[in-house]
């Protein structure tokens, strides 16, 4: 089991809930934008939120929006060590970093130090494109290349009493990242941050990263996740959120399940299992709703379902827990259903 570490209010590790993030798409300076976007993302489900620091704009903008949001703020930081001391004196929870593009060993120290006196928690890591030349000469473009690349950041960081340490290794590439985090787990026990790099547009991505973090999750591997996509950080969220509930981490919600369609479906079923979802997206509650095709299967195959219906010819049988206990006609099936849906939740 990975260690504890503390962001904020939000304590990932140890066994605790895996934490959702996603990263805020406005330059940071735009605050009022900035948290109104956080804001929704957070109703939604995000966990710990990241913002980029490009520029002193940036920085002076965090401290403001560390004050109007309830959720951890991660400062995403690259080569400018200054701008990591200046976001963890804004009071930021995370820092996102690499001691190995920042600079001199001096500036790593600084780093550090401020990160322990501050009690700040720091995510450092690699991905495939930042691979160290000493680890890409000696084992090639591999799991081993790329996760010792990010265990050489952790080191960087320990010599200076740093533990509060969240770890990273992605890559675009499916089985290179669950081969890389696989080798992670078994070298340290500090958080992973798991996740597919430049997963891709909305369809690929969403596909590409529910096989490499529900593999992975699957196997009792990672504390964090974040669904990287080329779309609106609110995909990414409704994305993440999917994938813990088909590996089970996630039950407080409503499952709609449906059949694929076929010759013998004679209605909608298509329409209705879509609006299903709709009506129950916000419940948190655990129920399983079925939309089958026919009578068929239907109701045995979803036996388990709190509520369910089955089409057949120009009716639609409704049942609870495997039984049928009524047949309503085509023309008022959509009525009917909603209204047993607004009973159960």
């Amino acid at each position: 089991m990975t260690k504890q570490v503390k962001i904020g209010n939000v304590v990932i590790g140890g066994g605790n809930p895996v934490a959702i993030q996603s990263m805020a798409n406005i330059k940071t300076s735009k605050i009022d934008d900035v948290v109104r976007q956080i804001a929704e993302l957070e109703v939604l489900g995000c966990d710990i939120i990241r913002v980029s620091v490009k520029d002193d704009d940036d920085v002076k903008a965090l401290s403001e929006i560390k004050k109007r949001i309830s959720i951890p703020l991660v400062a995403d930081i690259h080569f400018n060590y200054k701008y990591a001391l200046k976001a963890i004196d804004s009071g930021v929870d995370k820092i996102r970093i690499n001691p190995g593009n920042i600079g001199s060993e001096k500036n790593v120290e600084e780093v550090a130090k401020a990160l322990i006196h501050s009690d700040v928690a720091v995510r450092v890591g690699s991905n495939s494109g930042s691979i160290e030349k000493e680890f890409l000469a000696k084992y090639g473009r591999s799991e081993v290349s790329l996760a010792e690349s990010a265990l050489k950041n952790v080191s960087a960081l320990e010599r200076y009493g740093v533990d509060k340490i969240v770890l990273s290794a992605k890559a675009s590439n499916v089985p290179l990242t669950v081969k890389t985090y696989e080798y992670l787990n078994k070298k340290t026990d500090y958080p992973l941050h798991v996740g597919v790099t430049e997963a891709g547009t909305y369809n690929s991505g969403i596909v590409k990263s529910s096989i490499g973090i529900g593999s992975l999750l699957l196997k009792g591997i990672g504390d964090t996740i974040r669904v990287s996509l080329t779309a609106q950080p609110r995909e990414e969220i409704f994305a993440a959120k999917r994938i813990l509930r088909s590996v089970g981490l996630d039950e407080n919600y409503v499952e709609v399940i449906s059949c694929p369609t076929c010759g013998r479906t004679e209605y909608d079923s298509i329409s209705l299992a879509r609006k299903a979802e709709e009506l129950t997206s916000g419940i948190k509650k655990h129920l399983k709703i079925a939309v089958m095709g026919c009578v068929v299967n239907g109701p045995g195959e979803a036996a388990d379902c709190d509520l369910g219906i089955a089409g057949g010819s120009g009716y639609c049988a409704f049942f609870k827990n495997g039984e049928v206990y009524k047949k309503v006609p085509f023309e008022n099936v959509e009525e009917e259903f909603i209204k047993e849906i607004e009973k159960l939740v």
